[in-house]
């Protein structure tokens, strides 16, 4: 069968990109590699949801030293169905510098702003009803005390009738439910082998239940999977290039009374040192909570029997290193490599010493940072030497934010597409995800790649590419 489009991957790109295209008439598949798994039917965080819902179980790691893991979601709606949901406009600040080193059209942040209308409109993006959350109340405690910039982020989130927090504005909800009322066709478990090229076009899409025939084909797999098919589909310049993330480092934080809600995580977030570096929790259920403690976990084992006490709290940083995705002879995945740069491990080190001192501001009794052989931190005195003695060789770093891969732009020399995400010398092939994002953001990005995706599938749609 053919369509007027093929959008591979059903995340928060491609959804965006399957509603517009399937409300302006247009035939419309989605194919996903992931299966469809209905908000709810899964615990939120717990191992089930790693199974159900992440490539690999959640177990991917970018080689280099250190190297880095990150999660990849793989399910109908990809990252929305597994991630928090906290939402930020995109920064003023990262566009321009986007705009002026990748010569990007039209990505000011007063020409994405009706975009970014439309976005939290359609998500019902709000701060929670009623007091933070244990875990939040900790972080704008430890703010307050010390005297840094702070704030409650708000989340697609909308709140039930009786005023509680409701439930999460995934693309399933939202976006992918649109495009199949209009009449897209999704199709889960369905893996994109390579694309279908001819005489300088994309006609369709070779996958493992056969070709997929489209007018238009639009690669929405994010930063990992979309290079990997480009690639594999013989599109090589500057593609998997300049993957970058927010490299991540944790803390166990154990309190007198109860901080933790398995089920959830805090949504506020300390800004004192934004965009550069962003403190904030994590998800803690207990197997979490022995997973930060996998590098003292010999001494630490007794700790977990305290969990509901516990939280995990994390130092993000805006990294200037840079990694790279590349295919491997004989292997279905491809290889992802990442090199910290030593001004990013100054930063990660000064964030994990901000992070515990906030912590023991908020009145944390013990803290544990996560990495190999860390003492436990009893008061702020032991800070400064618990935050140094982090080492490339012992740091465990992790991320869960990446872009680049496929960086859009009008200068060929850095850009895999235009500034509206048509890859260069392919007429009516388009990348309508994170991998278009030129660098990491310094906040959650989905804002930022949402606004983005809509301007350019209205741009698409308007005839201009």
């Amino acid at each position: 069968m053919s369509y007027d489009v093929a959008i591979v991957g059903s995340g928060p790109g491609g959804a965006v990109t399957a509603r517009e295209c399937a409300r302006r008439g247009l035939s419309v598949v989605v194919l996903e590699e992931g299966d469809h798994v209905e908000p709810g039917e899964v615990a939120p965080y717990s191992l089930e949801q790693m199974r159900r819902q992440y490539r690999h179980g959640g177990l991917t790691v970018a080689l280099g030293r250190p190297p880095v893991a990150y999660t990849e979601a793989s399910c109908v709606g990809g990252g929305s169905e597994v991630n928090s949901g906290l939402y930020h406009r995109p920064d003023s600040g990262v566009l321009d510098e986007w705009s002026r080193t990748n010569a990007i059209e039209g990505l000011g942040a007063a020409e994405l702003a009706p975009w970014s209308t439309l976005v939290e409109e359609r998500l019902s993006v709000a701060t929670a009803p009623g007091p933070l959350s244990p875990a939040s109340e900790v972080l704008r405690r430890g703010a307050e005390t010390l005297g840094w910039d702070g704030l409650d982020v708000p989340r697609w989130q909308r709140p039930d009738e009786a005023g509680g927090k409701g439930a999460r504005q995934t693309m399933l909800r939202t976006y992918l439910a649109d495009a199949v009322a209009a009449g897209a066709e999704v199709r889960p478990r369905v893996r994109a082998l390579r694309l279908r090229l001819e005489r300088g076009r994309a006609t369709g899409v070779h996958t493992d239940r056969g070709v997929v025939s489209a007018d238009q084909v639009v690669v929405c797999g994010g930063a990992i999977q979309t290079p990997a098919l480009l690639l594999r589909s013989g599109i090589r310049r500057n593609v998997g290039r300049g993957l970058s993330v927010h490299p991540t480092v944790k803390v166990l934080a154990d309190f007198d009374a109860e901080v933790n809600d398995p089920a959830d995580l805090a949504t506020y977030q300390v800004k004192e040192f934004a965009p550069g570096l962003t403190l904030g929790g994590s998800a803690g259920r207990p197997g979490m909570i022995a997973l930060g403690l996998s590098g003292t976990w010999e001494r630490d084992r007794d700790l977990p029997a305290d969990w509901p006490r516990q939280s995990v709290y994390y130092a993000s940083i805006r990294g200037q290193g840079s990694g790279r995705v590349r295919l491997v002879p004989g292997f279905e995945d491809p290889l992802v490599t990442y090199a910290l740069t030593r001004r990013d491990l100054a930063a990660l080190r000064a964030g994990l010493g901000r992070l515990m001192l906030l912590l023991a501001a908020a009145g944390a009794r013990v803290q544990v940072p996560s990495y190999v052989g860390a003492p436990r931190v009893l008061d702020a005195d032991q800070v400064p030497s618990a935050a140094g003695a982090m080492t490339r060789g012992n740091a465990s770093v992790m991320t869960v934010h990446l872009c680049g891969t496929a960086a859009m732009g009008e200068d060929r020399r850095r850009g895999v597409t235009d500034s509206f995400g048509r890859v260069h010398g392919v007429a009516n092939l388009r990348v309508n995800d994170a991998s278009l994002l030129p660098s990491a953001p310094g906040i959650n990005p989905q804002g930022t790649l949402m606004a983005i995706a809509h301007r350019n599938v209205d741009q698409m749609l308007e005839g201009a590419g």
